[in-house]
């Protein structure tokens, strides 16, 4: 058995400590309160990315061997421990290869990397708001092809305009598999209707929609307003307004609020197929049109303490609710019995050391 004794650790009932953790195998074995401790970190549950197109040079889409570490470690240098490839829209007959590499990196022995939770598929049954996306891909739903999915493809975000938009959540849902809204300027009626075929996240809130007006109420309301449906943020500074945040986080709650980083190889001037490069601040089309982000998870909860959000609100958002939304019952809490995959950071809200199931990864 090891330990690891920090000023406070965040546990489901709020921050305690200064506590002692205990770790045997893979597992939190015991929290036990101290009386002091020498150390001023922090111990929080390890980071959950849910939408990760690639990071620096590396495009999930292109990926194989030796890229699948090197994504691994750029993953435990900003506290991911969970995480989602995502493959942004192209043919359907484009999604087989690198849907099997990535079933082929999920295979790999697990010990001392970041797990993978499953392939996110942003698209490309989108609605009208494509943003990045080719409209000339964005097809209408194909039921057949989803029911043919690999059982690894873990989260589809579609758009509730889409003729079959409620029969395709409840096909997805039906086999495991997650829902989000997204790309979207579907109507309230069928926004609601998604939610209650099971679609449970909205995809980067703000961001491809339909907005914020006092008479016209888009989509970044009908999300805000529902109690059954989390969204997702893009916390970099660029994607979405500090204030326009901090009014996501009060209209969310504790619980409903998903941090993603939407990162992409920005280095390598590509997110699947799609051209971009890195200017004033985040990758971007030709035209200037947003292409993911540059951050990392860590940046982005330090966006969001910056902008008034509470420390607590923002570390959630960015471990417990994704791995709650995912299903993952076995982490995303500091809590006896769930899995150790742990983040201790520093006074400053910096990376010092990362745990994957119970072994020091970082």
């Amino acid at each position: 058995m090891s330990f690891v004794e920090v000023a406070r650790a965040l546990t489901p009932q709020g921050w305690s400590g200064p506590v002692r953790v205990h770790l045997l195998a893979d597992v939190i074995a015991a929290i036990e309160p101290i009386d002091s401790s020498t150390s001023t970190a922090s111990l929080v549950p390890g980071f959950v990315d849910l939408q990760v197109n690639g990071i620096d040079d590396i495009d999930v889409s292109r990926a194989g061997g030796a890229d699948w570490d090197r994504l691994d470690q750029l993953l435990l240098d900003q506290g991911v421990t969970t995480w989602c490839p995502t493959l942004v829209t192209m043919p359907l007959d484009r999604y087989e290869r690198p849907l099997a590499r990535i079933g082929e990196a999920m295979a790999r022995p697990t010990v001392g990397r970041p797990t993978i939770a499953g392939a996110h598929l942003e698209g490309p049954f989108l609605g009208r708001s494509p943003g990045a996306h080719p409209r000339d891909l964005i097809v209408p739903v194909d039921l057949e092809w989803l029911q043919a999915l690999p059982a690894h493809v873990a989260l589809v975000t579609l758009g509730p305009e889409q003729p079959d938009a409620v029969a395709a959540t409840r096909l997805l849902t039906g086999r495991g598999c997650r829902v989000s809204a997204g790309h979207t300027q579907c109507s309230e009626d069928e926004f609601d209707a998604c939610v209650r075929a099971g679609a449970s996240l909205t995809t980067h809130l703000y961001n491809g929609m339909s907005g914020v007006h006092h008479r016209s109420p888009g989509v970044a309301v009908f999300a805000m307003t529902n109690p059954d449906v989390s969204a997702s943020l893009i916390a970099d500074g660029v994607h979405v307004h500090p204030r326009s945040l901090l009014l996501a986080a009060q209209a969310l709650g504790p619980e409903r609020m998903v941090l993603v980083t939407d990162a992409v190889a920005w280095r390598s001037g590509h997110v699947g197929s799609i051209g971009m490069e890195l200017r004033d601040g985040a990758p971007r089309l030709p035209d200037g049109t947003l292409a993911g982000s540059a951050v990392t998870m860590i940046e982005a909860v330090q966006h969001c303490i910056r902008s008034g959000i509470p420390t607590e609100t923002a570390l959630r958002a960015a471990s417990s609710n994704p791995a709650r939304l995912m299903g993952l019952g076995d982490r995303g809490t500091i809590e006896v019995g769930r899995r150790a995959d742990l983040v201790e950071l520093s006074a400053e809200c910096s990376i010092e050391r990362v745990w994957v199931a119970g072994e020091v990864a970082r």
